[in-house]
């Protein structure tokens, strides 16, 4: 206790701090809810050049690029059932993973060839630019070129 008999805030804090940390093991993933999972796997390997980490069809897959892990979520995944006021999970939204790329403007000429669809057109800003594309089930994913 400090002098005015209450504990120290800094030491309270520090506390609470370490014990809301200890519940977190570690950053997991992303999870996407998909309709077709096997279809979003074959368009995250093939066309973005992810890694098959899992293929549990038709509920479940697993991509990876670096440190990133996707969660494919299809019909019958405990991990897309519907909420227990009724609301079912959906693709798409605005939440997106962001991927940093090199050399943008040639990676939207390519993929535009090979039929992806994209949301907006390139933008620039103070930090970098990018542009937002979408997979086969409408979810987002956002390609940024940081400024160098």
């Amino acid at each position: 206790m400090n002098q005015s008999g209450q504990g120290s805030t800094a030491a309270s804090q520090k506390q609470n701090s370490s014990e809301a940390e200890s519940v977190i093991k570690a950053f997991r993933g992303v999870r996407y809810q998909d309709k077709d999972v096997g279809r979003s796997i074959d368009f995250y390997t093939s066309k973005l050049g992810f890694k098959l980490e899992q293929k549990l069809l038709p509920a479940f897959g697993e991509v990876s690029v670096g440190d990133l892990k996707l969660i494919l979520s299809g019909p019958g995944a405990s991990g897309s059932r519907a909420m227990p006021d009724g609301h079912n999970q959906s693709p798409g939204g605005w939440n997106r993973i962001v991927l940093q790329v090199t050399d943008l403007q040639n990676r939207i000429e390519a993929l535009k060839k090979s039929g992806i669809l994209f949301r907006n057109e390139m933008e620039s800003g103070p930090g970098g630019k990018q542009i937002q594309l979408e997979d086969p089930d409408g979810n987002p994913i956002e390609l940024f070129e940081p400024t160098e």
